[in-house]
């Protein structure tokens, strides 16, 4: 699945177009690498996003085409969130 895709069904990001412009500004790492929007996802994978002043790092548990609002957060793990420099 595509990352832009996967950051709004997760909720991580409420729009996809803002998922987009937050991935071409290389605000987000897959694995260690800067990632673009159409960068692939898969079950495992480890993506950092930096949001202003916070970074938060997830794992990615499974990924679904659709999702209930109550039942995002199943579809990842924070493992941390730190301040950002």
């Amino acid at each position: 699945m595509r990352l832009d895709k996967f950051l709004k069904i997760s909720r991580l990001i409420k729009r996809r177009t803002l998922a987009k412009e937050i991935a071409d500004q290389g605000r987000i790492t897959v694995n260690g690498n800067v990632a673009k929007a159409s960068t692939s996802v898969q079950p495992g994978d480890e993506l950092s996003i930096r949001f202003g002043h916070k970074i938060v790092t997830v794992r990615i548990n499974d990924i679904r085409e659709t999702v209930k609002k109550d039942e995002a957060t199943t579809l990842y793990s924070i493992l941390k969130e730190e301040k950002a420099d």
